[in-house]
């Protein structure tokens, strides 16, 4: 796995932004400001600021008051200037942090002896799974399903992330779209040419001018690690010219561990123009499907007559932003190390909350490397035996 900036490269605020934030918590400075000292202070920062900062104790089965009675004594042991016990406190803070179901959770270290360390948790979980697998560009494969005149670009965001996008045609009558990650908004109003920017807008004008014999829409998602919550609308916006009532979300509302806001409703508002799409929808999404690719897949779920084809997505749903916009979230103990960690609770319109479960398809299709090597993807097959 690449370090987590890579992996889930997202910033997932859905559409909450204009909502006031709870009153600041007041979390004491010596947990979020103070270079420790030794190891019983890196302890105590770490564990306060998970106690305060963590936003699913009410259904993680993490007993944390217990993690603190066993892991205390273990590293006020340790010697914060010995490199073999800071490399010892890397296999701590994964036992404290391994049952954790935010999928988004990771820690990286600053001293320079462990700096090039990191637990994920999820991503461990991920690796003892019977159906594992690495990421795969299907695209490579799927290109050749696509009718002669599809388009292809990149565009370098601003987090410095590569998004490759395609937008093309099966068969004469069913629009394809993809994207390996979400920065797509931003490419298409940038104001430097951009490959992204071409195939949108070749997406968008095959959406508006479509012929009356276009069957459906595919949107894949596979492998696609997330990006800028801007996107959600700015895709599916496209498909509805109604909002689209999407879910909940909800935050830590002071320092108490269990002290939360209310449940608030989440919509996806239509874009500008946009027209309801009234075709099938078929969106793709794979075990590498992460962060705001798991919230596209949701939302394409929402729309009359779509479906989601594919494997469980890999179920990172909490938005993440700035610890001082929520008061929870992210947070860091100085010199030491770095917690990424979700700022609020999805909750999805069907009541449930599939925080480290994933998002389940509608047809499962398991990964087959074989099959796929062979130039055929059986996900994409399924997709246009829908349609058709």
């Amino acid at each position: 796995m690449q370090k987590k900036q890579n992996n889930v490269g997202y910033i997932v605020l859905f559409a909450v932004m204009g909502i006031a934030v709870s009153c600041q918590k007041d979390i004491p400075s010596a947990y979020t400001n103070t270079v420790p000292q030794n190891f019983s202070q890196v302890f105590e920062a770490f564990w306060n600021n998970m106690n305060t900062n963590y936003v699913y104790w009410d259904i993680d089965t993490t007993h944390w008051d217990a993690m603190y009675r066993q892991y205390q004594p273990v590293f006020a042991q340790l010697n914060l200037q010995d490199p073999q016990d800071l490399k010892k406190s890397i296999d701590y803070f994964r036992q404290m942090t391994d049952g954790l179901i935010d999928s988004h959770y990771s820690i990286s270290f600053l001293p320079k002896p462990i700096v090039d360390s990191q637990v994920f948790p999820a991503a461990d979980r991920k690796k003892r799974d019977a159906h594992f697998h690495s990421p795969f560009l299907y695209i490579s494969i799927d290109s050749n399903y696509l009718d002669p005149g599809f388009v292809s670009g990149k565009y370098t965001s601003t987090a410095h992330t590569l998004v490759t996008a395609v937008s093309g045609t099966i068969h004469s009558n069913i629009l394809y779209f993809y994207c390996s990650g979400f920065a797509l908004r931003e490419a298409y109003t940038s104001n430097s040419a951009n490959g992204v920017k071409g195939v949108l807008q070749h997406f968008f004008d095959q959406l508006k001018n479509r012929s009356p014999n276009t069957k459906g829409l595919i949107i894949d998602v596979r492998s696609n690690n997330g990006g800028n919550v801007e996107d959600l609308d700015f895709l599916v916006g496209q498909l509805t010219a109604q909002p689209i009532p999407f879910g909940f979300v909800r935050y830590k509302a002071n320092n108490g561990r269990l002290a939360y806001t209310p449940w608030m409703a989440v919509t996806i508002p239509p874009q500008p123009g946009a027209q309801a799409l009234n075709l099938p929808v078929v969106v793709l999404a794979d075990n590498y499907s992460i962060s705001l690719a798991e919230a596209l897949t949701m939302a394409i779920k929402t729309l009359p007559n779509s479906s989601f084809v594919g494997e469980t997505t890999w179920g990172a749903t909490g938005p993440i932003t700035a610890n001082a916009v929520y008061n929870d979230g992210p947070f860091t103990i100085p010199g030491f190390l770095s917690v990424y960690t979700s700022s609020a609770v999805f909750q999805y319109r069907d009541g449930k909350i599939y925080e480290g479960k994933g998002f389940p398809p509608d047809i499962a299709i398991p990964f087959n490397l074989t099959t796929l090597y062979s130039g055929d993807d059986p996900s994409l097959d399924s997709a246009i035996m829908l349609i058709h």
